[in-house]
């Protein structure tokens, strides 16, 4: 495993931003009967979500999230020294958003930029590159911006995905300080099951064409999709799930020596309500300290942690703190750290 150990750097802030077009998961499509809708959306438990309109990118909704927290935290922004940009819905194949952001927001020409692309789990991939960057330089403030537009995605003809992605943005800011104790993370892949989550079209191994645009019926239930839409193969991904998180997070505990008891929350991956209650139900988990954002958000991929961050914990971060993070997903990709806050400052929720 590769395990990463570091002190005295944590996360000092942090903000959300979501599209104000809220959708109701009942009304979504009327491509499936009423009663099948129904049955879906109470089994995943994501009653509402959030789409960007015609326009709108991720980098949008983390330019938003990140003036929101500049302005709350009163940061100087020539103190910022990198920026982070994490998204699989990037603005363009080329240049890297993250450089854009670096202008769009402002900050100095001494800033380091560049992009992440990872799925479910890159919030905490993330993170742990933000750590690394401070543990070994002279760093004073690294910005990370995650942000995905899911909706666009997915086909809304396909009842396996149609009902559970929406969008979002997040920033956060990360520094030194003696104040943070040490922190733990562990991060993991397995490429061969790369085929449980994907897009076959749209790249460069498979370009864009007329044929790859077209719609087609993809099994025996009549789901509709074209080659550049994502697809999931959910059973698979639930086993992928229950055979690789439980253990990951336990090994963290162990490394960090936390127990149940001192650990004051836990933060999934918000891929469907089933998988996460049943993730604590099997690591014998106070429900009360797994909060769920995912029935007014849904699965918005990487972004799903730290917004559930912002609108389930908002007001409860007061004080010191220890907090639990897993984000799992395409790739396959896993990633489990025990963090620590202090005072961490949780800006109100952005809608743009």
């Amino acid at each position: 495993m590769a395990n990463l150990t570091f002190e005295n750097i944590g996360i000092t802030g942090i903000a959300a931003a979501v599209p104000a077009n809220i959708i109701n998961n009942y009304e979504y499509t009327s491509y499936f009967d009423k009663e099948d809708v129904k049955d879906i959306v109470d089994k995943v438990g994501i009653k509402e979500r959030r789409f960007a309109p015609e326009g709108m990118t991720a980098s949008d909704l983390c330019f938003a999230a990140a003036e929101k927290l500049i302005a709350d935290m009163k940061i100087d922004k020539s103190e910022i020294d990198m920026l982070i940009f994490i998204s699989q819905t990037a603005d363009f194949k080329m240049p890297a958003t993250s450089v854009i952001l670096q202008d769009r927001l402002g900050l100095g020409k001494h800033v380091a930029a560049f992009d992440v692309n990872l799925g479910c789990s890159a919030f905490v991939y993330g993170l742990s590159i933000a750590y690394a960057y401070l543990n070994a330089g002279t760093f004073r403030k690294v910005l990370l911006l995650d942000g995905e537009t899911r909706s666009r995605v997915y086909s809304p003809k396909d009842r396996k995905t149609a009902f559970l992605f929406g969008d979002g943005g997040v920033a956060a800011v990360i520094e030194r300080n003696g104040k943070f104790g040490k922190s733990y993370f562990s991060l993991n892949s397995d490429g061969s099951l790369s085929d449980l989550i994907k897009m076959d079209a749209g790249g460069y191994r498979n370009p864009s064409s007329p044929e790859t645009l077209a719609e087609k019926v993809v099994d025996e239930y009549g789901n509709i999709r074209s080659d550049e839409h994502g697809y999931m193969n959910g059973a698979d991904v639930f086993n992928f799930v229950l055979k690789e998180i439980p253990g990951n997070f336990k090994s963290v505990m162990e490394i960090s020596g936390v127990t149940k008891e001192s650990i004051d929350y836990v933060l999934f991956h918000q891929a469907n309500d089933y998988m996460n209650s049943y993730l604590a139900k099997k690591l014998k988990l106070d429900t009360e300290k797994v909060p769920s954002g995912i029935e007014k958000f849904g699965n918005t991929s990487s972004v799903s942690i730290p917004l559930t961050l912002v609108t389930q914990l908002q007001n409860k971060l007061n004080g010191h703190k220890k907090l639990m993070l897993c984000g799992f997903g395409v790739g396959m990709s896993w990633a489990t750290a025990q963090i620590d806050v202090e005072d961490c400052r949780v800006s109100d929720l952005v809608e743009i």
